[in-house]
């Protein structure tokens, strides 16, 4: 696990965790957004590499991937983002989210060396089972890039040690059987998942998929390890584009509240 993902989960309070679409609405504007995200509280920063067919996300971050692309972003210009980003924010990690195709197409070394060479911490392959793992997994850990699983309501005792097998950073524990942003799980239903996951895993568990406003980030925030928001704040995004920072940044200010004192109201 790279040192700045694990600082980020040593503070002794669960950590904001963000995600929003790298080149949306174009690539000159996504720098600004992330420095907000830094600017509001987030602890961990994910940047989505835009792909033609996301098929684990709802259509809030659908729409963001045709901005992007439409924008005409490369993967060239997400490993340029995120380099940037590197040298303005040396202490924020950073985790790159998307799927295998952009991944992979050039080989996993290259997309590995990149993530090193950009200073990226992590990486979320969607797409990618624990099963497969050698399509990506040996050439991120070789390259010292923590591999971020997912698991989920169907995760059970049987296939959890695989999910866990060789991932890093955090567990990403997705709260809904379904696709991102369009419901959120009972409190008590993540209690449940979160105990049974923190009992095998030795990494932050954190929770994401449906967290949509404060309330709901303090909520989970009081059994997990982290909260995951994106739609939220690619919904900003796509309403005030190229001036969505001020947005963001206010919402981003909000969740960390909320997020950050979750522990000590409950």
């Amino acid at each position: 696990m790279s040192a700045r993902l694990s600082a980020a989960f040593a503070k002794g309070r669960p950590a904001l965790v963000t995600f929003v679409t790298g080149g949306d609405p174009t690539p000159e504007a996504t720098p600004a957004i992330l420095d907000a995200l830094v600017e509001g509280g987030a602890d961990v920063i994910e940047l989505g590499m835009p792909f033609t067919d996301p098929m684990a996300d709802g259509p809030a971050i659908q729409q963001a991937n045709l901005r992007s692309l439409g924008a005409g972003t490369k993967t060239a210009d997400i490993f340029r983002i995120a380099a940037d980003f590197r040298a303005r924010h040396p202490d924020v990690p950073l985790v790159l989210m998307g799927y295998a195709n952009p991944m992979t197409i050039r080989g996993p070394e290259w997309f590995a060396e990149e993530c090193r060479e950009a200073g990226v911490d992590g990486v979320i392959c969607v797409d990618i089972p624990p099963e497969e793992d050698p399509e990506l997994g040996p050439a991120l850990r070789t390259a010292g890039i923590s591999l971020i699983r997912l698991a989920t309501p169907t995760t059970d005792e049987a296939r959890l040690p695989a999910v866990l097998e060789g991932s890093s950073g955090f567990l990403y524990y997705v709260s809904v059987a379904g696709i991102t942003g369009m419901q959120q799980a009972a409190v008590a239903s993540i209690e449940e998942a979160m105990a049974r996951l923190k009992a095998k895993a030795t990494i932050p568990v954190v929770v994401g998929f449906g967290v949509r406003t404060p309330e709901q980030a303090a909520a989970f925030a009081k059994v997990a390890d982290g909260v995951v928001v994106g739609s939220a704040l690619v919904d900003l995004v796509g309403e005030h584009g190229s001036n969505a920072a001020g947005p963001v940044r206010d919402l981003t200010k909000a969740l960390a509240d909320a997020v950050y004192s979750a522990r000590e109201s409950a």
